[in-house]
């Protein structure tokens, strides 16, 4: 994925605009060795806007600079009901290419009046789903996810969801590692339950404590150890007690739920990144035995590891 375009019409709303440039148009970080992508706002008709909040948006680039893009994104707009025939023209010549498309929030409609998502699964923001439903009844819409994928078409859930949404694109493309570094950068919470097993990105959990920094760098360096409470009080000079007491007013978690998630943080890269057995993968990561990382594994992210490889094992 080289060039996301992101196409905006009438009373844009800037939220879901700038969540998607918060994604795909961040320039080059060394200290993350981040993607950067060749990244377009386009409009039907470019020039001067007023967006929703009262503050105007000059678009300097017409529908043209979205025709070779691998991803095109939709933002919504002030009547979901209403899209430019342009637009629907080039939503329906993005996927005939085999682009990818994705519409946040309301700017589902928009996939849907271009006859996109008929017999298909697709989510909106809550307040529109029945509207939705009722309107394009070939639609199967869900309404209790962040985000749906149906092929190269994905569809987000309102508001925050723009960045649930892209995590994942950003995981299927370059990886867990990759989605992590970006979604620490944004601040992000450490996971949002969707509403059911997802693939969704979960970045490492963001932790303030200068105190508590050192242990948890040296926890992610250690996973395959046997790293019980008295063993990480010991590295802090304290007590079990005192120790666990701390961490939890620090991190808002227990030093096992922490290290719990770190593991299955550490298997979701060795299982992308490497061919190892399962077997393998959880000695390295400290569960010691391909069952206690299934079990894991599976009430974490809602699938097997071996599922897990099998759609996100990123090519040699």
């Amino acid at each position: 994925m080289k060039k996301v375009a992101v196409v905006v019409q009438e009373q844009p709303e800037p939220f879901g605009l700038g969540a998607l440039c918060e994604v795909w148009a961040e320039p080059y970080h060394p200290e993350d060795d981040n993607p950067v992508f060749d990244f377009k706002v386009v409009s039907p008709t470019p020039g001067r806007m007023r967006t929703r909040a009262g503050f105007d948006l000059v678009v300097e680039h017409g529908l043209d600079e979205a025709a070779d893009a691998d991803l095109v994104c939709l933002t919504p707009k002030s009547n979901h009901l209403q899209s430019a025939p342009e637009v629907s023209e080039l939503l329906r010549a993005t996927h005939e290419r085999g682009a990818m498309l994705f519409a946040h929030c309301s700017a589902t409609f928009m996939l849907a009046e271009a006859g996109l998502l008929d017999g298909r699964r697709c989510t909106t923001h809550w307040r529109y789903a029945a509207e939705l439903a009722e309107r394009y009844p070939k639609v199967i819409v869900d309404k209790d996810v962040l985000y749906v994928q149906e092929g190269t078409i994905i569809t987000g859930a309102g508001s925050a969801a723009a960045l649930d949404s892209a995590l994942h694109v950003m995981r299927q493309q370059f990886g867990a590692k990759v989605a992590a570094t970006t979604a620490r950068r944004m601040v992000v919470p450490p996971h949002r339950d969707g509403g059911q097993a997802q693939y969704v990105a979960r970045p490492v959990p963001v932790c303030e404590s200068e105190a508590l920094a050192p242990l948890l760098a040296w926890i992610s360096a250690n996973l395959g150890d046997d790293l019980d409470v008295e063993t990480l009080a010991r590295q802090m000079h304290m007590s079990a007690r005192t120790f666990a007491r701390r961490f939890k007013e620090e991190t808002g978690t227990t030093p096992y739920s922490w290290i719990l998630g770190e593991r299955v943080r550490a298997a979701e890269e060795l299982l992308e990144q490497t061919d190892q057995s399962i077997d393998w993968v959880a000695g390295e990561v400290g569960f010691g035995n391909a069952a206690t990382l299934r079990h894991h594994f599976g009430r974490s992210r809602g699938v097997s590891p071996q599922e897990y490889r099998r759609t996100f094992r990123m090519p040699a």
